[in-house]
């Protein structure tokens, strides 16, 4: 099966590397054309530099602190008048680890903004295009958390939950309009996030990284961590074609890991 995606207009954030970045070039690959948003403007332009042209496409990139919702506010909807958007990708990095209780409440409430309210403020600014064309992708990458929390990621299991609960809202609520809205559930993916962990989990159990990685390995049936292309695999499907009678579920992406079904 070929998933083609011609002609569609893909947002992609947190793309300056690892998931995000993966995301960005299977969606090049199959035709899209992809603006990728991220903080680092020098890492958005490599991105944007390795991304398939082929289809006649053309990639751009918005640089932008999503945590800054006024501004994140103003650039979407500036982009979005220039090139609607058919596909959005709503991507962002995990908040520190730790455990729950000894969150400070400000970490909560950056987590909230920069998940949440980010994701929402881009929401606003795509859907009344979506709804006009009657087509739209929203796909959000969160955590097999909100299926099963995670040690030791206290603040990241609450704002998750937050996330998937507001997507299956918005699933119900533009199902009618014919934009899909669905959760990507990554388990662990070799990232500079799971390098954090990795090395978060060594110091605290007085064991080498080596060790560490290895002890998470063995809790995942395949007994190895994700590539990031092979979530990019799983939102490409979710944003062609072959995604357009899925709506308002979360779809694990992590080799067997989470215990329930």
């Amino acid at each position: 099966m070929r998933i083609e995606l011609s002609g569609r207009r893909a947002l992609v954030c947190g793309a300056s590397q690892g998931i995000g970045r993966a995301t960005a070039i299977e969606l090049a690959s199959l035709g899209a054309h992809v603006t990728v948003v991220a903080r680092d403007t020098a890492s958005l332009q490599h991105v944007v530099s390795s991304l398939d042209g082929s289809h006649g496409q053309h990639h751009d990139h918005l640089s932008v602190d999503m945590s800054f919702t006024e501004e994140l506010a103003s650039v979407i909807a500036a982009a979005n008048t220039k090139h609607p958007f058919d596909i959005v990708v709503n991507n962002t990095g995990g908040p520190p680890p730790g455990p729950a209780h000894e969150a400070d409440v400000l970490a909560f409430e950056a987590a909230f903004r920069l998940h949440l309210l980010a994701y929402q403020t881009i929401v606003r600014a795509v859907v009344p295009g979506m709804k006009a064309r009657g087509h739209g992708r929203i796909i959000n990458v969160i955590s097999t958390s909100v299926k099963q929390p995670l040690h030791n990621l206290g603040v990241s299991n609450t704002i998750r939950g937050a996330v998937a609960q507001w997507s299956k809202t918005l699933a119900n609520e533009l199902g009618p309009f014919g934009i899909t809205v669905n959760n990507v559930l990554p388990g662990a993916t070799s990232t500079e996030r799971l390098a954090a962990i990795v090395r978060n989990k060594s110091a605290k159990s007085n064991i080498t990284e080596s060790e560490a990685a290895e002890e998470m390995m063995n809790e995942i049936p395949l007994r190895r961590f994700a590539e990031p292309e092979e979530i990019a695999y799983a939102i490409a499907f979710l944003a062609g074609p072959s995604g357009s009678y899925i709506n308002g579920i979360n779809l694990p992406v992590d080799g067997g890991r989470t215990a329930s079904l």
